[in-house]
């Protein structure tokens, strides 16, 4: 059993400074959970107070029925993987991998039979007599790793633990570390600043800023229904476009207004406005949000849409293999789309486009709370 469940924790520093507060979670066992979030969010922080190097100023935390506030960090019966490797670099891998079980007087045979299991998952069985600076980056992480998993806990803990590696080696062991998760079937929280990690890694992504956690969902749902105007433009590469628009209501239909010589109008299809949201922001400033895929410049899209054409100056256009990025200007606003790589548009083209309708997002322009997904 190795569900764990976070209730109320703060941490509090000298000084009046609050790095995380009221961080409530309740973790199923075998889950994936990340927590993502800029810079100085909390995210570590918090992921240390669950291992005991940090201590918890206010709150709970339980480690299946356990209550562990007080309960030293070997004792908790978990694992972690820091983002510096942490090996010691006078011992072999082999020794580095059975250094923890040694101090817990494991027997020899023990030791050996969990090094080479350990070492043949993530295939660094022929590594195991070399020292930790004839390894690359990547094989140095294998060997955090398996240092961890040779323990066999209840929770792995990881600490940004690809964020030293290069780009390619970083895409394949993000999904080596997925398939570690499926085979081993334990907890694991996992701790990045990266979103493209955060969304195809986790079962359930918690998203924080300045110590509060803004929202705990599935990848998609992150994506597809933000709470927030952080939450929408944090997750998501490139960006959300944000625009600054005004909510019109026209009879019965939903309108909104943007740009500034010319207005332009997209109509809210009627399935998704929603009366009770909306209703109260009518002829109200709002922020109108639109993911970059949803705004196209294929004739077929702009000649079968009925709102939402635009017409854009292309600033830039990066072409990325796959698909292409048009940095656009309208009126001064600047949009980004993502395109299909037979897009024939270049800079310094006048073009129109058309923004789906069905897939805008509406903020609270005060709070930034969402209106409308």
């Amino acid at each position: 059993m190795s569900s764990l469940s976070c209730r109320s924790i703060y941490k509090k520093y000298p000084g009046g400074v609050v790095a995380v507060s009221d961080f409530n979670l309740e973790i199923k066992d075998k889950e994936f959970v990340i927590l993502v979030g800029p810079s100085g969010c909390g995210k570590s922080t918090t992921l240390r107070m669950i291992a005991g190097l940090e201590e918890i100023s206010e709150g709970e935390l339980y480690i299946g029925d356990r209550l562990v506030n007080d309960v030293a960090p070997k004792d908790r019966d978990i694992a972690m993987v820091f983002q510096n490797y942490a090996l010691y670099p006078h011992m072999t891998v082999y020794e580095n991998m059975a250094f923890g079980l040694k101090l817990r007087k494991v027997s020899k045979n023990e030791i050996e039979r969990k090094v080479q299991e350990a070492a043949r998952r993530l295939d660094i069985t022929h590594l195991l007599e070399r020292k930790p600076k004839a390894l690359s980056g990547g094989q140095r992480q294998r060997v955090a790793l398996g240092r961890a998993i040779v323990r066999e806990p209840q929770v792995f803990l990881l600490d940004e633990p690809l964020s030293n590696l290069d780009a390619k080696l970083r895409a394949q062991m993000r999904t080596e570390i997925s398939r570690l998760h499926q085979k081993l079937g334990t907890t694991f929280i996992y701790v990045t600043h990266d979103q493209t990690e955060a969304m195809t890694m986790g079962d359930r992504i918690v998203v924080m800023k300045d110590g509060f956690v803004q929202q705990v969902d599935s990848p998609q749902n992150l994506y597809e229904a933000p709470v927030n105007q952080f939450v929408a433009g944090f997750m998501g590469s490139p960006q959300m476009n944000f625009v600054d628009a005004t909510l019109r209501k026209v009879g019965t239909k939903y309108a909104v207004e943007f740009g500034y010589d010319v207005k332009y109008t997209i109509d809210i299809p009627e399935g998704k406005a929603d009366e009770g949201s909306l209703s109260e922001y009518v002829d109200k400033e709002v922020v109108m949000g639109i993911r970059p895929e949803n705004i196209h410049d294929e004739e077929m899209f702009i000649s079968a849409a009925k709102t939402g054409i635009i017409e854009t100056d292309v600033d830039l256009t990066e072409m990325m293999g796959a698909e292409t990025y048009l940095y656009l200007s309208c009126q001064g606003i600047p949009l980004t789309a993502r395109v299909s790589p037979r897009s024939t548009s270049r800079p310094q083209d006048v073009i129109k486009v058309a923004l789906d309708a069905n897939k805008i997002h509406l903020f609270d322009r005060e709070t930034e709370k969402t209106i409308l997904n």
